[in-house]
C-alpha cells in the first residue's frame, strides 16, 4: 500500500513499455530485483489521516483500500487477503484494473499535495480558491493525458474529482503534514514520476515540470527530500 506511482507499475503492464523501471521511485531497479514485482498485489488507499503526534493518528474519513493484481487477474490471494480485511472492518474491493484506479488517486495527489506544500492550505482552501484550483487542475489535465497514452481509463472528469478532493474539508496533505514535521516529502512518488512517465510517453508537462521544480527546492531548504 503506497501513495503515488509504484515500482512495479510496468510488471505485466503489456505494451512497449512492460518490465520498464521508474528511475524516480526505484532507482537503478534495486526493489525489483530484490523484492520481485510477481511478488506484489497492488493497493490504493482513501482514508485521510493526520498524524497528531508521534504514534498518534487521527482518523479523518474513509475505510477503503482497493486491492488488484497487476496482470488484472482476481487470483485467490488477492480475494483472500480482502476477505481478512474486511473482517477488521475495511472495504477492500478486488479491482481488475488497479493502474487505472491509481491514476484517480495520484490525480489529486500529483496536484493538491505539492500546492498544499508550497502554500500551507488545505484541500478545502485549495479547491475555494480559483487560482490554485486552475493550477492543481492543469496538472490533472496533464496527467490524465498522460495516463490515457498508457492506456489508462478515467472514469470521472476532472472537476468531479477536484470536487471530492474538495469535499474531504479542512484537511492537510500528507505532504504538508511530512513539511511541517521536517519529514522527507513524498516528492518523487508523487510528482516526478509523473514527470518521468511524461517524458516516456512523449507528453508535456510544463505545469507539472513548474510545479515539481518549485516544491522540490522548497523540500532541499527544509531539509525534508
Amino acid at each position: 500500500m503506497q501513495n503515488g506511482v509504484p515500482w512495479w507499475y510496468f510488471h505485466k503492464a503489456g505494451g512497449a513499455l512492460e518490465g520498464t523501471r521508474l528511475g524516480a521511485v526505484d532507482p537503478g531497479g534495486e526493489i525489483w530485483q530484490r523484492i520481485r514485482p510477481e511478488r506484489v498485489i497492488g493497493s490504493v488507499v482513501y482514508p485521510a489521516v493526520e498524524v497528531d503526534a508521534p504514534g498518534l493518528i487521527r482518523h479523518v474519513e474513509g475505510t477503503r483500500f482497493s486491492l488488484g493484481e497487476p496482470s488484472g487477474e482476481k487470483s485467490e490471494r488477492a480475494t483472500a487477503l480482502a476477505r481478512e480485511m474486511v473482517k477488521a472492518g475495511l472495504q477492500a474491493p478486488v479491482r481488475e484494473d488497479i493502474r487505472s484506479e491509481i491514476w484517480v488517486k495520484l490525480w489529486g495527489n500529483l496536484s493538491f499535495n505539492p500546492i498544499s506544500a508550497l502554500t500551507g492550505s488545505t484541500l478545502a482552501a485549495i479547491v475555494a480558491d480559483e487560482a490554485t484550483r486552475a493550477v492543481a487542475r492543469a496538472m490533472m489535465l496533464e496527467a490524465q493525458a498522460i495516463g490515457e497514452r498508457l492506456g489508462v481509463r478515467f472514469p470521472i472528469s476532472v472537476d468531479r474529482r477536484i470536487k471530492g478532493a474538495g469535499d474531504v474539508g479542512e484537511h492537510k496533505t500528507s505532504m504538508l503534514q511530512d513539511l511541517e514535521r521536517g519529514r522527507p516529502m513524498e516528492i518523487d512518488a508523487l510528482v516526478t514520476a509523473v514527470q518521468e512517465l511524461g517524458r516516456l510517453t512523449g507528453q508535456p508537462t510544463p505545469t507539472i515540470d513548474s510545479v515539481l521544480a518549485l516544491v522540490r527546492r522548497l523540500a532541499i531548504e527544509r531539509g525534508c527530500y
